[in-house]
């Protein structure tokens, strides 16, 4: 097998398949969103809010955000404002109006339940193909691949010998996700949530553990010397000093204050005039904030 292939492992795909889900019954962590009263809609709030954030700062917010949501109902007569607000600090809150929008379309459409099938998660607003892959596979034991980063990362090594996916998922992933997907339902979804934790523990980005890797033997990036990534550079997303930055300093004062805030409030949280109102044409692009007559800005609906 060469370092670039993306076909079938040489390893036959049930001992990658009791290897990983093994280490996994033994070393799973006790996730508030892996719990039976979770269920499908803890699932889907945890989804959301662990794209690009570790769990460490997610399950204080997940749990606040259940206590007062336990529903999709319940978070549906509110207003998007109240989820920015309620956001917080997690970064990237167009995840919070994304999944507003979802819960909304679920008391709509579904009665208040989350959709058990892959197409109805799929036509929700804000879920996208991992997102409804997951929730059907977590949530509700069904067979579908799950590629997020970790798994994704897994797969590189353990079967195709590189250290590193591609930057984007690409289709020859996605064939050999489905190719290594076990038959069973029960243990698809078991093998989904597996080789995620997997990558987040063992198989990590920066310094993987081989020598806790319960399918080390049959790893083809250790059979083949743990060569370096030769591929594209890898993306190193920067914070410091960037719009993004100015967006989450602006976005901070609306999900603070009680009332609408004045041009002048916002104008002392950045110094740089033309990337702070550059910033804050984005918050209102996206729906973040909007702006009342009187000129003054609140958080949408707010």
């Amino acid at each position: 097998m060469t370092a670039t292939s993306t076909s079938a492992p040489e390893a036959d795909p049930a001992s990658l398949h009791a290897g990983v889900i093994e280490w996994f019954d033994d070393h799973a962590r006790d996730l508030p969103w892996r719990r039976p009263e979770a269920g499908a809609w803890g699932v889907m709030v945890s989804e959301f809010m662990l794209q690009q954030t570790p769990v460490n700062r997610v399950i204080p917010v997940y749990e606040q955000w259940l206590a007062r949501w336990p529903r999709p109902a319940d978070l549906a007569t509110e207003s998007p404002g109240e989820a920015v607000r309620a956001w917080g600090r997690l970064g990237y809150p167009r995840r919070a109006l994304r999944l507003h929008g979802a819960a909304t379309a679920i008391a709509e459409r579904h009665g208040g339940d989350v959709p058990k099938t892959h197409q109805q998660l799929l036509a929700l607003p804000g879920v996208g193909e991992y997102t409804a892959a997951a929730v059907a596979s977590f949530a509700y034991g069904q067979r579908h691949a799950v590629l997020d980063t970790n798994v994704r990362r897994v797969f590189a090594r353990a079967v195709t010998g590189t250290q590193y996916p591609p930057n984007a998922t690409t289709a020859a992933e996605r064939r050999l996700a489905r190719t290594l997907l076990p038959e069973g339902e029960r243990t698809a979804a078991r093998w989904a949530a597996a080789t995620m934790e997997l990558g987040a523990l063992v198989c990590t980005a920066r310094s993987p553990e081989c020598g806790r890797c319960p399918i080390a033997r049959l790893c083809a990036w250790r059979q083949a010397g743990s060569p370096a990534h030769e591929g594209p550079a890898r993306r190193v997303q920067t914070y410091a000093g960037t719009d993004r930055q100015v967006r989450g300093k602006l976005l901070g004062v609306l999900r603070e204050a009680v009332e609408p805030v004045p041009q002048a409030v916002l104008d002392q949280v950045w110094h740089e005039p033309e990337q702070r109102a550059r910033a804050l044409r984005g918050l209102l692009m996206d729906g973040l904030a909007e702006r009342l007559p009187d000129g003054r800005y609140r958080l949408p609906g707010a």
